[in-house]
């Protein structure tokens, strides 16, 4: 019997905003013709200020929403807080590939010559034990230091939508939370911990300097993608993805020209 996903089954990713987009671009460079359903949980942003809590229970039962809704073959949890709280709660509860994202510190760790890692994430995945746990079987013998940073996602959030924010002071804040801690001087690593950050890469990058590599897992997230799906079938020719937004009052969907370098074509809510 043939299991095979019929040719117009969705990739689904998941993100409580917009930073899931980062994912979805190397996704799409590898898997063009794959059909995308971009999820944002506007009604619940931003994750990093939930407890553990509340997103353990809201982000499975909001998959399981959206699965029902538009049946894809794979989902993603292109979120690293979503994923480091909720990852194991939402493959108990759905029956189909769940792939999550987790902060890159064992590339970091493999990357660093002054042994100083920086892990730029929400505050609320920073705190996770998931972090120590990374922490202590890839960087032992390094120094891992975090911060939290609402204020990135804010601004990364505000500058795709078209919203006047200022990009560069809340990199430059983010960056001066993990230089001004004890060994900061030496760091020459950074993991962008969160898919919101890879928005703001420029402006990171000139907040950290040069001598520092920004590092975050979006393209070996798009290989396992890819490897999941190896053999199955997908469309002749690529057609416009859509993106499904949680109702918000005070946040509207973000204007179609925004996503349409993503090949968001549609925009819904729900």
């Amino acid at each position: 019997m043939d299991h095979s996903p019929a040719p117009d089954a969705p990739i689904l990713f998941f993100d409580s905003g917009l930073g899931g987009l980062t994912v979805l671009g190397p996704t799409r460079a590898l898997l063009p013709t794959a059909p995308i359903v971009y999820a944002a949980d506007y009604a619940g942003l931003p994750y990093g200020e939930k407890s553990n809590e509340e997103l353990a229970a809201r982000v499975p039962a909001l998959l399981g929403r959206l699965v029902e809704r538009y049946q894809p073959r794979l989902a993603v949890i292109a979120c690293n807080t979503a994923s480091t709280i909720a990852l194991t709660h939402v493959r108990a509860a759905l029956d189909l590939p769940i792939v999550g994202t987790v902060p890159a510190i064992k590339p970091a760790a493999a990357l660093t010559k002054s042994g100083v890692i920086g892990v730029l994430g929400t505050e609320a995945t920073v705190r996770q034990p998931y972090v120590d746990d990374l922490s202590a079987q890839f960087a032992s013998d390094k120094t891992v230091l975090r911060h939290g940073s609402p204020a990135l996602v804010a601004a990364a959030e505000a500058k795709l939508n078209g919203r006047p924010v200022d990009t560069d002071e809340a990199a430059e804040r983010a960056i001066a939370g993990l230089r001004d801690q004890p060994g900061g001087d030496a760091m020459d690593v950074i993991v962008l911990a969160c898919t919101h950050f890879p928005l703001l890469q420029d402006e990171l990058q000139a907040a950290a300097g040069a001598d520092v590599r920004l590092i975050d897992g979006a393209a070996g997230i798009a290989r396992r993608i890819a490897h999941l799906t190896e053999g199955q079938p997908w469309p002749a020719e690529v057609a416009p993805g859509i993106a499904v937004f949680t109702r918000s009052d005070d946040r509207p969907p973000p204007p179609p020209a925004a996503l349409a370098p993503y090949g968001i074509g549609r925009i819904e809510t729900i």
